[in-house]
C-alpha cells in the first residue's frame, strides 16, 4: 500500500546554497506520512479518538541529491516492517521530472495508549492493513 504525494519546492525552504535546507526534508516526510494514513483511512483525530497514537521514535536519512525552487517532487511512502508495537515506513523522494532519487528514509512509529503513554500492540485495523502490503 503505497502512496505518492506530490509537493513543489519553494523559495521559503532553500537555503543560502540555493537548495533545499536538510530539516525541511522531515517536514516533507512527515506530510507523506500524512498522506499515507489519510489514504488508509487512520487519521489522526480518528485514533485519538480511539485513544491511540503514533509517535516517531527513529528516522534514519540518506540524501543522495539536491533538489531547488521549482522542482516537482514525489513523495513514496510504504510499509516495510512490522513489528508488535512499532512499524517502519520506507519513505523516498524522487525529482518528477526525471524520477532522480534525492532522498530514502526509514521511519520507525510506535503506536502508544495515549491515557497511559505506553507502547501498545497494532491495532487490529491498522494491523490488516499493514499485513496487506507486499513486504
Amino acid at each position: 500500500m503505497k502512496t505518492i504525494l506530490e509537493i513543489p519546492v519553494r523559495s521559503t525552504e532553500v537555503d543560502l546554497y540555493g537548495h533545499v535546507n536538510n530539516a525541511k526534508y522531515l517536514e516533507y516526510l512527515e506530510w507523506g506520512r500524512e498522506e499515507w494514513y489519510r489514504e488508509a483511512g487512520f487519521t489522526f483525530t480518528g485514533l485519538a479518538g480511539q485513544n491511540i497514537g503514533t509517535v516517531t521514535v527513529n528516522i534514519n536519512i540518506d540524501y543522495l541529491g539536491e533538489c531547488r525552487i521549482g522542482d516537482l517532487l514525489m513523495i513514496e511512502t510504504a510499509p516495510e516492517k512490522i513489528g508488535k508495537s512499532s512499524f517502519v515506513l520506507l519513505q523516498e523522494i524522487f525529482k518528477k521530472e526525471n524520477y532522480e532519487k534525492v532522498i530514502s528514509a526509514r521511519v520507525t512509529t510506535v503506536i502508544i495508549d495515549l491515557e497511559k503513554r505506553k507502547s501498545i500492540p497494532i491495532p487490529g485495523e491498522l494491523l490488516r492493513y499493514l499485513q496487506a502490503a507486499d513486504l
